[in-house]
């Protein structure tokens, strides 16, 4: 993932892509399983699910300590 000042409004980018990282988050929420998804932007596995773990990590200090922070990890590398 990368950001380039300029490129396309800021946004978090799919390396060497000119695609949104936030698709990921915009079809899953729209229902699309991951394999639709791969499908449809042209994005591997590994990709889906490294932006999901970067996220997990990212919010890992604002997730309460009775929630397994370990729990989300799993499942983004279970994709």
């Amino acid at each position: 993932m990368e950001s380039i000042p300029g490129r396309l409004s800021d946004a978090w980018m799919f390396g060497n892509t000119r695609t949104p990282v936030s698709v990921v988050f915009e079809n899953l929420e729209a229902g699309l399983t991951v394999e639709e998804l791969m499908e449809e932007v042209d994005v591997t596995r590994e990709q889906i699910a490294g932006v999901l773990e970067f996220v997990a990590h990212s919010l890992e200090a604002a997730i309460p300590p009775s929630y397994s922070n370990a729990s989300v990890t799993a499942r983004a590398r279970s994709l």
